[in-house]
């Protein structure tokens, strides 16, 4: 009789012919991975969501348990908020840009003329601070553009709301200006580092939009 594993093969003189038990073993193995065996498994993130939630019910029994010091206790939870603050960011992922763009291009500082923001973000630029030297060098293509009298002034205004207005006095520039204000908010708002040439990228627009000298003058806001 064949061992467990093997398989019993008729042969033509019908003398019983075994096949070795790794062949089995394998062909087992091969048919179990078929995707017919496994629709109903659970996704990665469904499996690593419930191994979150089984160490967040380790750690609350272990808070409960009457044989937790104080110190134990405390390190406990720090690690039940790691936890809990790691499952949120993998549900719902980071913020994204959209939350952060409605910030006012300006903010609370004290007003500027476009000479003065375009000096101070030379200064950042040449100090290597690109990130800086790119929001001073957006304020003052905008702050130009107002004084020119190509936007109207308007506190809050965001860098996008400028590139759209803009845009419609400078049709030229529109899609320059508007990757822009998309470039500003990236770097100031976002997650996108600066360099150099994402400032020099500002500057020469706003050299370009310097040497406009469109027909109608009306400001942009106006009725």
């Amino acid at each position: 009789m064949p061992t467990w594993g093997e398989r019993v093969l008729a042969a033509a003189d019908g003398a019983p012919v075994t096949t070795p038990r790794d062949p089995a073993r394998e062909a087992a193995r091969e048919e179990l991975l078929k995707s017919e065996y496994h629709r109903h498994d659970p996704s990665l993130l469904q499996r690593v969501s419930g191994w979150l939630w089984d160490r967040l019910n380790d750690l609350l029994g272990q808070l409960g348990g009457s044989g937790t010091s104080g110190t134990t206790g405390l390190i406990l939870f720090l690690v039940l908020a790691l936890l809990v603050g790691a499952a949120l960011w993998w549900r719902l992922g980071r913020p994204r840009r959209a939350a952060t763009t409605s910030t006012a291009l300006f903010g609370t500082a004290g007003p500027r003329t476009a000479d003065e923001h375009r000096e101070v973000a030379r200064r950042h630029a040449a100090a290597g601070d690109f990130a800086a030297a790119v929001r001073e060098q957006m304020r003052a293509l905008v702050r130009g553009l107002e004084e020119r009298v190509l936007l109207d002034p308007r506190p809050g205004r965001t860098a996008d709301e400028a590139a759209a207005e803009a845009g419609r006095r400078l049709p030229e520039h529109a899609t320059a200006l508007r990757e822009a204000a998309r470039l500003f908010d990236d770097i100031a708002f976002g997650d996108r580092a600066a360099d150099r040439s994402a400032y020099q990228r500002l500057a020469d627009l706003d050299q370009a939009l310097r040497r406009t000298r469109p027909a109608d003058l009306t400001p942009a806001g106006a009725a």
